[in-house]
C-alpha cells in the first residue's frame, strides 16, 4: 500500500474506530498545539473539532505563544487534568521536557495521543498519530538527488531548520533528506554532525518566512554558489526563495521541503518549491480524537502501524517535475488534498 493511499484511508485505526456512537456531552477531550497561527494547526483544530461534534465530545483548545513555547503547554495539561477531560491531543514544543506533565496526566487516568511529533522516549504518550518525517524528509532527499542527476556528486546543500537540534520532526526532516539524497549521516537523533563536503552550513528558521529569508541570506554569504535548498517546512521555502530572489539566484537553485498545505502546494506549481511532502494534520487530529473515544469507552489504546511504533497518517511527494524510481502527485492532486 503506498503511503498516499493510507493517507487518504486513514489506516486500520479510522475502520476500527468508524462504528463508534455518540458519546455523552459531558465528556471532555483537549487539544495542545504549538501555535494556533500556523496553518498546519488550524486545519489539525479543524480535523478535532469535527470529529469532536460527530462523537459528542466537547472539545477545549490551547495553544503556545509561539513555537517551542513549552511553559504555556505545561499549563493547559494542568488545566485538562483538572477539567476531568478524558484524553489530550498534543503537539509538543520541548518533546522530553514535557514528559513528566504527560505522566502526571497518564497517572490522573488521562489517554495522551502525540500528534505529528513524538515525544522522546516516544513511549511517553500512550499513541502517536504523525507523519513518517524521515520518510517525508527521504522522499524529497531522492527527488533532489534524482533530479539534479550527475550534478548531485558536487551538490552545494544548505539546510534551514526549525530551531536547535533535538529530538523532534526537524531532526527526522533533516536526516531523513540527508539520507535520500545520498549523505552518510551520524548520529540520526541530531542534525548538524556530518561531514560531508556538500553541506555548506545549518541554520534556524523557527519555521517562518522571515526566519527562512534570514537563514538564507546567512548561509548564501556564506557560500554564493549554493543550488540545493533543504528548508524544515513551507513558509521557510518561501523566505529562501526571496532571499535568493533578490540576488537573482531563484531560476538556478533546488528548494525542497515538507508540509503540503495550500501555499505551499501552489508554489511547487508556480515553481518556486521544486517538490514537497505533503502530510494530513485532519486526518492525525480526527484519528486522536477517535482514539480517545474508543479509550473512554473500553479502555482500548491505539495500536501502530505495522513495523512502527506510531501510527501513521501518511504522506505523499507532490510535484510537478516527477522522477523516476520515487512515487508522487502533481500540483493539481496536492491542491485538492492541501490544508491552510
Amino acid at each position: 500500500m503506498t503511503q498516499f493511499k493510507l493517507a487518504l484511508m486513514g489506516g486500520a485505526a479510522a475502520l476500527a474506530l468508524s462504528a463508534l456512537p455518540a458519546l455523552a456531552q459531558d465528556m471532555t477531550a483537549c487539544l495542545i498545539t504549538k501555535t494556533d497561527t500556523n496553518p498546519f494547526f488550524v486545519k489539525m483544530k479543524e480535523g478535532a473539532t469535527a470529529k469532536a461534534e460527530e462523537l459528542g465530545i466537547t472539545l477545549k483548545s490551547y495553544a503556545g505563544r509561539i513555537d517551542g513555547d513549552s511553559e504555556s503547554q505545561v499549563a493547559a495539561i494542568e488545566t485538562c487534568i483538572a477539567d476531568g477531560a478524558k484524553g489530550i491531543l498534543i503537539t509538543a514544543s520541548d518533546t522530553k521536557g514535557i514528559v513528566p506533565s504527560v505522566q502526571k496526566a497518564r497517572d490522573a487516568g488521562l489517554l495522551v495521543i502525540a500528534l505529528d511529533t513524538p515525544l522522546d522516549p516516544i513511549d511517553a504518550a500512550d499513541g502517536t498519530f504523525a507523519t513518517d518525517n524521515f520518510l517525508a524528509g527521504e522522499l524529497i532527499g531522492k527527488w533532489a538527488k534524482a533530479r539534479m542527476g550527475d550534478a548531485a556528486g558536487d551538490a552545494r546543500i544548505a539546510l534551514l531548520n526549525l530551531d536547535v537540534s533535538q529530538p523532534s520532526v526537524d531532526v527526522l526532516r533533516n536526516q531523513g533528506f540527508l539520507q535520500g539524497f545520498g549523505v552518510e549521516l551520524g548520529d540520526k537523533t541530531r542534525w548538524g554532525d556530518e561531514d560531508d563536503p556538500r553541506i555548506v552550513g545549518q541554520e534556524v528558521t523557527q519555521g517562518n518566512e522571515e526566519g527562512g529569508r534570514r537563514a538564507m541570506e546567512s548561509l548564501l554569504a556564506q557560500d554564493p554558489t549554493i543550488n540545493l535548498v533543504h528548508t524544515i517546512n513551507e513558509p521557510a521555502a518561501a523566505g529562501a526563495y526571496e532571499a535568493l530572489k533578490s540576488i537573482g539566484r531563484e531560476a538556478d537553485v533546488l528548494i525542497v521541503s515538507v508540509d503540503g498545505g495550500c501555499p505551499g502546494v501552489q508554489n511547487v506549481k508556480d515553481g518556486v518549491i521544486g517538490a514537497t511532502s505533503q502530510q494530513y494534520p485532519l486526518q492525525m487530529a480526527a484519528l486522536g480524537v477517535e482514539a480517545i473515544a474508543a479509550f473512554a469507552k473500553d479502555g482500548t489504546k491505539p495500536a501502530t502501524s505495522e513495523g512502527k511504533d506510531f501510527t501513521d497518517t501518511g504522506v505523499a511527494l507532490v510535484t510537478d517535475q516527477p522522477v523516476e524510481g520515487v512515487e508522487s502527485i502533481d500540483s493539481t492532486k496536492g491542491a485538492e488534498l492541501c490544508w491552510g
